[in-house]
């Protein structure tokens, strides 16, 4: 090789090895549409959403007033925003409690894998497939005192029943909890029943040759092997109600007080031109959901510790 060939060969593993290190790798750019997507519609509203929290800024000013707490007084004073707390927490309870305990019997009744029981675990879920939007039009329609679930209650009430289970304010909230833990029992049911299944059969066979029952043997070994997962599907569902809005809008009555959540008072703020208290309230779900995803990581990692001290 001569000095020139030498020189230019020198020079091209120096420019690839400079080079090499400013260029992604090929991963990084199958992901980069992900990050510019959640970046621009997710990230960059939630950071903007914050400064106009603690401000009077609405669509309708070109300038920006800074009020510190104002926006949060206003919503306290006025009582709108410890109700909305109150139904949130009632809400978000009665849906995990009804969308976990129900999940949890399925996932312990379809654990085995047959024809039969793989057509009901997809017959269960079939709501997650759904719009949300559609999942309220659907059950605003059974729920309506005309429906078909007054109709049917109907055939053993003498008279007759017609009952408003989304006007009257003690259903309302826990009506509206189900409908959206309904959409969602299928989801969790998947999850529960490959945490069933981890489980070794070794202990269930054990526990059948010391006698121990079905109940027994669920409670004593599967219900503590599992429960990392079900306290994973507890956190996710408490995350996912807080800011549920697309079936709630549609199912309930909004009433301030009874079910009006979080979210509908945000959307109630906007639409009455109150803009910055939407902005308040928006911010203080963020915080609430950001706390919620800490527990949450917070439980992966005592998981992950636990699994590798086993």
């Amino acid at each position: 090789m001569t000095s020139a060939a030498r020189y230019r060969h020198e020079v091209e593993v120096s420019a690839r090895a400079v080079l090499g290190r400013f260029v992604a790798p090929p991963a990084l750019w199958f992901a980069l549409p992900a990050f510019l997507f959640v970046g621009v519609f997710f990230v960059a509203p939630l950071i903007l959403n914050v400064p106009l929290s603690f401000s009077n800024w609405t669509t309708y000013r070109t300038a920006i007033v800074w009020n510190g707490f104002a926006n949060f007084n206003l919503l306290y004073g006025q009582g709108y925003l410890i109700n909305a707390i109150w139904v949130t927490i009632a809400y978000s309870v009665i849906a995990m409690l009804v969308q976990n305990v129900v999940s949890l019997s399925l996932a312990y009744a379809l654990r085995e894998s047959t024809l039969l029981n793989g057509f009901f675990r997809s017959l269960f879920f079939l709501p997650v497939l759904i719009s949300p939007l559609a999942v309220g039009y659907i059950w605003r329609g059974i729920l309506d005192p005309a429906g078909p679930l007054d109709s049917f209650i109907s055939n053993f009430v003498p008279g007759g029943f017609h009952y408003s289970w989304l006007g009257n304010t003690a259903t309302a909230l826990p009506a509206v909890a189900f409908v959206d833990a309904w959409k969602w029992i299928g989801l969790t049911t998947l999850v529960y029943i490959a945490g069933i299944n981890a489980v070794p059969r070794e202990l269930h066979e054990a526990a059948r040759m010391d006698g121990a029952s079905g109940w027994q043997t669920f409670w004593r070994i599967t219900l503590p092997s599992i429960r990392w997962g079900l306290t994973y599907g507890i956190v996710l569902t408490v995350a996912r109600t807080l800011g549920e809005y697309g079936a709630v809008i549609m199912v309930s009555s909004n009433l301030p007080g009874k079910s009006q959540t979080l979210t509908l008072l945000v959307s109630d703020r906007y639409n009455r031109g109150a803009e910055y208290g939407a902005y308040a309230l928006s911010t203080l779900l963020m915080g609430v959901a950001v706390a919620v995803l800490i527990i949450q990581v917070i439980l992966d990692i005592r998981r992950a510790r636990a699994a590798a001290k086993a």
